[in-house]
């Protein structure tokens, strides 16, 4: 596992969801005229891909795809 650290971008949805959600459960900080929470789960969901895509990227220069 250490050798395809790249792999580890695939936790990017977990944290950002699960880990991070007890955190940012807040309703008064708004962000362009939504609740933070609901700004969050956007950006969060945004970035899934992009984890995913890195993940991938990473593990395709090892040449395992």
């Amino acid at each position: 596992m250490l050798r395809r650290r790249s792999l580890l971008w695939l936790l990017t949805p977990y944290v950002l969801y699960l880990g991070a959600l007890p955190l940012v459960n807040r309703v008064h900080p708004t962000v362009f005229g939504v609740p933070f929470l609901v700004f969050w789960m956007v950006v969060a969901t945004l970035a899934t891909p992009v984890g995913v895509w890195l993940a991938w990227r990473g593990d395709r220069k090892r040449g395992r795809a």
